[in-house]
């Protein structure tokens, strides 16, 4: 594979593909019932911000970038909050729990960085 798009190359993508694989790997281990129920709501909120960042990435105007990366900060938010929930229920381990949080961390600030530089262009 010798052509990569542009959004391949940006650190918050790779890092926001990771993670949902992370999410993906961690949802094995739930209670089967929860199928259609946590793992289902997980796995898309996950899979939603590194898509969104593809899909912003390959808008032409600057306003629409940082509206897809508005979207992607509320798909990490929505994973933040089922994780917890998970926690909660013990479908994960608080430690697993901690390092989704220091991923989301990160993903969170590189977001915000992408966001405050396409808007800044903007103006």
């Amino acid at each position: 594979m010798k052509f990569t798009y542009n959004f391949e190359k940006l650190e918050v993508w790779k890092l926001s593909k990771d993670f949902a694989v992370s999410i993906y790997r961690s949802t094995e281990s739930f209670p089967a019932r929860e199928k259609y129920g946590l793992i289902s709501q997980l796995t898309r909120a996950a899979i939603s911000v590194s898509s969104n960042i593809a899909e912003g990435n390959s808008r032409k105007s600057n306003k629409e970038k940082a509206h897809f990366l508005d979207i992607a900060y509320g798909s990490l938010m929505e994973t933040a909050s089922t994780l917890s929930i998970s926690k909660d229920l013990e479908f994960i381990s608080k430690n697993q729990y901690s390092e989704f949080r220091t991923q989301i961390e990160a993903i969170s600030n590189k977001i915000i960085a992408l966001k405050n530089y396409h808007l800044k262009i903007v103006h």
